[in-house]
């Protein structure tokens, strides 16, 4: 129960993050949903740098994966929306459309959370002794 708050914060912002890229790139049952392609892009290649790199170090706080993670991220990205759009794409007589979008949906997610996770692994392994003159602008 401790984590909910955090996961109810994130939440609030991913929400609102999704809707404005909503509301930027409008579509309709039977255009392309550019906007949910974006979003669920963009949230894989987050969640993948997240879970290679940051949520791999000692003592990040249970509440820092919780907000950033299941709040930000799971109400950022809709999978469902993605079925959503595809049933209202076939229904609206553009199955081929429609395939396209799914399939576009799959390899970009698939290859930004690739990248996100070698992304993450290279977060892993610098350190701020590896930065030259670390901390000396402070």
């Amino acid at each position: 129960m401790r984590l909910a708050l955090p996961v109810f914060l994130g939440g609030l912002v991913g929400t609102g993050l999704r809707l404005g890229i909503d509301q930027a790139l409008p579509h309709t049952d039977t255009a392309f949903p550019v906007s949910t392609l974006i979003a669920n892009t963009l949230g894989a290649l987050a969640l993948g740098w997240l879970v290679a790199g940051l949520w791999t170090r000692p003592g990040l706080p249970a509440w820092v994966k919780a907000a950033l993670g299941t709040g930000l991220l799971g109400s950022f990205t809709t999978y469902s929306a993605v079925m959503v759009s595809l049933v209202a794409l076939v229904a609206a007589g553009a199955s081929a459309l429609g395939w396209v979008y799914l399939a576009a949906t799959l390899l970009l997610g698939f290859g930004a959370a690739a990248l996100g996770l070698r992304l993450g692994a290279l977060l892993r392994h610098r350190t701020l002794a590896d930065i030259p003159d670390a901390g000396s602008t402070l």
